[in-house]
């Protein structure tokens, strides 16, 4: 079946964004892995909820700048803060 070019052309463009954000969020997550580690060694909580907080915030604000849900945003983030965390604790119960 023949797909309309208008609706392959956007589909392109959509798996092109999921490309990238995959790869931002790989660079992300080997940056937090780092912070992981440097918790462990000065003996800091997994777990930041100030720190996360302050990200709710902000990124509620970058969200609305941008006309994103909000919320949507929030939920986005809790997700992969919540991942985060799980990584955190894990390096820090490492040997």
């Amino acid at each position: 079946m023949s797909v309309d070019p208008e609706l392959a052309k956007l589909r392109a463009s959509i798996d092109n964004l999921d490309t990238a954000l995959i790869c931002l969020m790989a660079e992300r997550f080997k940056i937090t892995q780092q912070v992981g580690y440097l918790k462990k060694r000065l003996q800091l909580p997994p777990a930041d909820p100030e720190r996360e907080e302050e990200q709710i915030t902000r990124l509620r604000k970058l969200a609305n700048d941008a006309n994103l849900d909000p919320d949507f945003a929030e939920k986005m983030l809790g997700f992969i803060v919540a991942e985060v965390v799980r990584h955190h604790q894990t390096i820090a119960t490492e040997e």
